[in-house]
């Protein structure tokens, strides 16, 4: 799998911005077929880090409802990629 297409995007969520902080860890959306071998490869080319560690999580898609029809939004895979001391990356300071 090509580094471009394993990760796709950030969680820029409440959560994700605390553990950047306290535990320098980096929240990201990822493909659904990567695995953590691909996505610490690709964290590391496409942002210039160094990554210790990385743990993954399947979200489910939830139902959603439009007037009368219901359906699911998609299955997703999100990443908790963990820098080494000293690393940073900062994906609001870029902005």
């Amino acid at each position: 799998m090509k580094i471009y297409s394993v990760i796709q995007k950030p969680c820029l969520t409440e959560k994700g911005m605390l553990l950047q902080e306290k535990e320098n860890k980096v929240v990201l959306k990822v493909n659904a077929k990567a695995n953590k071998v691909e996505i610490k490869e690709a964290a590391e080319k496409l942002f210039n880090v160094k990554v210790v560690k990385v743990g993954t999580a399947n979200m489910h898609g939830k139902q959603r409802r439009l007037g009368k029809h219901i359906g699911m939004t998609a299955d997703w895979k999100k990443a908790y990629v963990s820098l080494a001391k000293g690393q940073k990356l900062d994906f609001l300071e870029e902005l």
